[in-house]
């Protein structure tokens, strides 16, 4: 041991130069602790993981991967290998040569779950290092379509099964930790998990005569997914109840509640709704991963040109900037994109959301708490004693937030602000329908943003369908958005359905803009309260791009279907 420390120490200081004293702190918290030596120089931060890595690599002979994207697990992997060790252990299989499976790590001097997993498929390891998060992610792609261990669930639940709904839960319960755990709550848990695996956004549990159907909206559409017996339903809105620190006793009034769990080393928030429906409680779960990035500008789905108006206007000093569209359709995450763009230490940035989604780094962000007295209009005007350079007030819902938002924007704050209105024209007339005044809005509004998200083609079973081998259905919808299959040289993108997608054909999203810059034309109009149509006709021929002209050109793209275009956009006028 001592002679493997000497070699450790000379590489480390040779290599990564650390110093002496550094060195010899982390072996001995490493004889202390019982922990590896690349755990604690990460966790002490003497190393970077990438440096880390990349120094055991070199010391041991390994490989280093630094991104595992694109990377097929082996199916013996997926079937000898549960779950759970695969996260508890950090690894995975990510390639068979010659007998010998190479399996992806972060810890490379952790060699005794190496040798459990070499057991387990009774096969030869060989260790290649990879970042735990990219590790965390393959793991994600990988499990996503094995039985999430529902149906061992439900086979496990009895008709009186109430044991373990106590009184209090852990703050973040671990959704993996479901060894010792009491059915009904495993089963609540392999859910919440089986959800996120999907990327679902939301779980319905709605309750029928015979049955608790489980429904998940994926991609912004809903999916039947498992069917519960219904001696189980009880049990199960008292166990949600209970992670959402409402009432068990109240089932006649609706209420609400969140929670946080863990999985693996993410957190995610839940945000619960209980309504009381004819056969029994209706729940609804809204999933907020925390662990889901923010984008940036240019990865949202702009086109060049709404790119680059957007970022000149992101950049002003003062005014208000709108971003509209109906709720689910991305306007928060344009939000962010906009913010992170212009984050800097020179800038004091604040936000009052509701609810906060996302954390940003270098940005204060509030909570809305009507309970208290928190409200939109009450954060937005406590804002402007803060000495802000710019503030996002997440929804202008009535006369007196709209009144102080734009008051805000001519006293020299940039506002960004989102609004429920069906295109970029509307929001203009939406703020004088509230009671703004004409000259306000026109001084005041520099940019509307209208947008929608359209699914966007599984690229794992994507097929171009030529003009002759088209279906009649898709024909319609081509010539509803004024297209001809021959605009089409490859032919027209759809998805089959595989295994990836869920079989929908589809998988992640994109959005499709309508961007309207107000300019001196349409100030004038806003002082001459011209009606929506009216302003939109005269952009569309200044060159306005409306939503479904974006659609469009996504759809000649190849990055989505003419049924989606149709679907988000029947309410647009060309």
């Amino acid at each position: 041991m001592v002679m493997f420390e000497d070699r450790i120490r000379e590489r480390l200081l040779r290599n990564a130069g650390l110093q002496d004293a550094q060195i010899q702190e982390a072996l001995r918290i490493e004889r202390d602790s019982g922990q590896t030596l690349d755990q604690v120089l990460v966790q002490k931060n003497m190393l970077s993981e990438e440096r880390c890595l990349e120094f055991f690599g070199d010391f041991l002979g390994l490989e280093v991967r630094h991104s595992l994207e694109g990377v097929a697990v082996p199916g013996s992997f997926i079937q000898d290998v549960p779950v759970q060790f695969a996260r508890t252990h950090g690894l995975i299989a990510i390639g068979v040569d010659a007998g010998v499976v190479r399996v992806a790590t972060a810890r490379p001097l952790d060699v005794k779950p190496m040798d459990d997993l070499a057991t387990m498929m009774g096969s030869v390891v060989e260790a290649v290092l990879a970042p735990r998060s990219e590790i965390a992610s393959l793991i994600n792609r990988a499990y996503r379509h094995k039985a999430s261990g529902v149906d061992e669930a439900l086979d496990d639940i009895e008709e009186q099964d109430i044991v373990g709904l106590a009184s209090t839960i852990e703050e973040s319960e671990d959704l993996l930790d479901v060894a010792n755990k009491a059915p009904i709550i495993k089963l609540v848990n392999m859910l919440l998990f089986q959800a996120l695996k999907l990327r679902a956004s939301d779980i319905h549990l709605q309750p029928y005569v015979d049955r608790l159907q489980v429904r998940m909206r994926i991609d912004g559409v809903l999916y039947d997914t498992e069917s519960i017996p219904k001696k189980a339903q009880e049990a199960i809105v008292s166990r949600v109840k209970v992670m959402g620190k409402m009432d068990i006793a109240e089932r006649r009034l609706p209420q609400d509640g969140r929670a946080s769990i863990r999985i693996g080393d993410g957190d995610v928030d839940v945000r619960i709704s209980t309504v009381p429906v004819q056969h029994g409680e209706r729940i609804v779960f809204r999933i907020l991963d925390k662990t889901t990035k923010v984008y940036e500008l240019d990865q949202i789905g702009l086109t060049a040109e709404n790119h680059q108006i957007i970022r000149r206007y992101i950049h002003y000093s003062h005014g208000i900037i709108f971003v509209t569209g109906p709720t689910g359709s991305g306007k928060t995450t344009t939000l962010y994109a906009a913010l992170s763009e212009i984050n800097s230490p020179q800038l004091n940035i604040l936000t009052i959301e509701d609810p906060v989604e996302y954390a940003l780094d270098g940005i204060s962000q509030v909570q809305v708490n009507t309970k208290k007295g928190l409200t939109f209009a009450a954060g937005l005007r406590s804002f402007l004693r803060q000495d802000p350079d710019v503030m996002m007030v997440g929804e202008v819902r009535d006369t007196e937030t709209a009144d102080i938002a734009i008051r805000a924007a001519l006293t020299g704050h940039l506002v960004f602000s989102t609004v429920h209105t069906n295109d970029s024209a509307s929001t203009v007339t939406r703020m004088l329908d509230i009671g703004i005044e004409p000259y306000l809005v026109s001084s005041s509004v520099l940019l509307v943003i209208a947008q929608r998200l359209v699914r966007t083609i599984c690229p794992h079973c994507r097929e171009y369908h030529p003009a002759g081998g088209l279906s009649e259905q898709v024909r319609f919808q081509l010539e509803e958005l004024r297209l001809s299959p021959d605009q089409f040289p490859q032919g027209v993108a759809i998805g089959r359905g595989c295994d990836e997608c869920y079989h929908s054909g589809f998988s992640g999203r994109t959005a499709i803009y309508e961007v309207l810059p107000i300019d001196g034309i349409i100030q004038q109009q806003i002082v001459d309260k011209a009606t929506a149509s009216e302003i939109k006709r005269g952009a569309l021929e200044r060159g306005l791009k409306t939503l479904r002209m974006d659609g469009v050109a996504k759809l000649l793209a190849g990055v989505t279907t003419p049924e989606e275009v149709l679907r988000v956009t029947q309410l647009d006028v060309m």
